[in-house]
């Protein structure tokens, strides 16, 4: 299969479009656009320039990608925009180019799921198999680990850190960081436990589970510092690749932990 463009889309010769690709009506590309194998432009789409799109996506109507930053700091510096492969971006939605203060690339990773109107912002840095619900929107800088889920309507403050497998329920507004394996609700939101029907579903182990409850008890729900309570998990659980992600996300932590 060759590319197919229709001839109502205008594209750039300086853009780079692959093989078994598919672009729409009324698409525009701009210069420096790589688009990779079996991607697909469904109509309508904007992509402007330094913008990679992997192999296998689909992106629908109505959605510009690497537009400029809406940061007063950026003065038309080159940065741009990297999008791995397998990812579904559904309508209007908007993903903008880095601003300065970063590493000069918003990043997406593999097998994401972007529902309606999301907006992500500037230099965030979101991981593999994460899903963003109806007009979930992301600050500049967020990071969202692997297969975390942001419930519709949800906002989260610039900087902010959502950890892998954790949920954030519609209606969120999330200004400190939600902790691996956890679900975070409300409008300022808080901690509810632990994502179990959510490890379920992703085969985590009967112990592995137990020793993450273990630990979200000692962490939020016995009244000791951060500090305390990471010595003491790490003194009575078994350090598990969980345990050890657990800890070390929290220690990195800059806005807070949301508690």
């Amino acid at each position: 299969m060759t590319k197919e463009i229709h001839p109502t889309s205008i594209i750039s010769p300086k853009a780079e479009i692959e093989e078994d690709t598919f672009v729409g009506p009324f698409c525009i590309i701009q210069d420096g656009a790589h688009i990779k194998r079996g991607s697909k432009l469904i109509s309508n789409v904007i992509i402007e320039g330094n913008t990679e799109i992997g192999e296998n996506c689909t992106i629908y109507p109505f959605t510009s990608i690497g537009l400029p930053p809406q940061d007063l700091k950026y003065r038309g510096e080159t940065t741009g925009v990297k999008i791995g492969n397998n990812n579904t971006i559904r309508e209007y939605i908007t993903l903008h180019r880095a601003s300065v203060g970063g590493d000069g690339q918003t990043t997406i990773g593999d097998n994401n799921f972007l529902m309606a109107y999301v907006h992500i912002a500037h230099d965030c840095k979101i991981g593999n198999s994460v899903i963003m619900a109806n007009v979930a929107t992301l600050a500049g800088h967020v990071v969202v680990e692997d297969h975390a889920y942001i419930g519709g309507l949800s906002a989260v403050h610039q900087f902010a850190r959502i950890g892998s497998y954790a949920m954030v329920g519609g209606f969120s507004g999330v200004v400190q960081d939600i902790p691996p394996y956890m679900i975070a609700s409300g409008p300022r939101a808080k901690l509810f436990g632990l994502n179990t029907i959510g490890l379920k579903r992703h085969s985590f182990s009967d112990s592995t589970i137990n020793d993450l409850k273990k630990a979200y008890k000692i962490l939020f729900r016995e009244k000791r510092t951060l500090k305390d309570a990471i010595k003491k998990i790490q003194e009575n659980l078994p350090y598990t690749d969980e345990i050890k992600h657990l800890i070390e996300f929290i220690q990195k932590n800059k806005r807070g932990i949301c508690r």
